[in-house]
């Protein structure tokens, strides 16, 4: 390591810190594995062994042509929990990541996780059709496509304002972490940037959830702009009655960032359940 070889011959960059019961965490779109260091600092100093990836076209990993649908990124992700030897695992989604959850749990039958997590996540389904009413309107994925291919350097600066949710009043995180966030971005190619975007804007995970089979964690702002939790996390808790369920009030999405010790807080909790239940049984 630090990269590990999908069956598709694509690399994937991977950290890897600490040791004792691994949490396998995806990154949002488009991000890299980077957003999740802090965290991921925490839960290795924690006790556990915090793997980190960055996702097929973003950051630091092989920039393919294709493979931006979620069997194939699902597929990548049993690929790290082989590669990297994960056993009883916590994987834990962030925005499109907890795409790459579900259909891991329903794809790959949940092997070697014990617990899941699925923060501001697109689960089960972002786009507005009859039968998903709440979703978003087909013609706001419209407008993200075309403002990708027209000037992505222009769209980023405005997508990670709302983001981050800052506005004339509130600015939750410095004008440094957007223009970090943007130069992230820019490191993602463009068959991957817009492949994505188009497999996290329709793919119904409705489905997936029935192989939720695992204690779930599901966190979530109440003004998330990027993925409306009527149409994400309360959609998701209803289908999920034994999951935990986490409301953050008046935050946006990236959580990660604005809400960073909170979060880290809940996760942990969430991971030293199952160590406290284990101990106990």
């Amino acid at each position: 390591m630090p990269y590990i070889t999908t069956r598709d011959n694509t690399r994937l960059y991977v950290k890897d810190w600490g040791s004792g019961r691994p949490v396998i965490l995806t990154h949002g779109w488009p991000l890299s594995a980077d957003t999740w260091d802090e965290a991921a600092m925490a839960i290795a100093n924690a006790g556990f062994r915090a793997i980190a990836y960055d996702r097929r076209g973003f950051g630091r990993s092989d920039q393919p042509l294709d493979g931006y649908n979620y069997d194939t990124l699902a597929d990548d992700l049993a690929a790290v929990i082989a590669e990297t030897g994960a056993t009883d695992a916590t994987i834990v989604g962030f925005s499109m990541g907890g795409g790459e959850v579900a259909r891991y749990m329903s794809r790959h039958g949940g092997r070697n996780v014990a617990q899941a997590a699925l923060i501001a996540s697109v689960v089960p389904y972002m786009l507005q059709t009859p039968d998903n009413p709440n979703g978003v309107p087909q013609a706001t994925y419209d407008q993200i496509m075309a403002g990708l291919k027209e000037d992505r350097a222009k769209f980023f600066t405005g997508f990670f304002r709302d983001f981050y949710g800052v506005g004339l009043v509130s600015h939750p995180v410095s004008n440094e972490v957007i223009e970090w966030s943007r130069n992230v971005a820019m490191m993602a190619g463009v068959p991957g940037t817009l492949g994505c975007a188009q497999a996290f804007s329709t793919t119904d995970f409705r489905p997936d959830l029935a192989a939720f089979n695992v204690p779930t964690l599901i966190v979530h702002g109440t003004d998330d702009s990027i993925v409306p939790i009527a149409t994400s996390a309360r959609q998701a808790a209803a289908a999920l009655p034994n999951a935990t369920v986490i409301e953050y009030e008046g935050a946006p999405h990236g959580l990660f960032a604005t809400h960073k010790e909170r979060l880290t807080s809940d996760l942990l909790a969430f991971l030293q359940q199952t160590q406290t239940q284990r101990t106990l049984g």
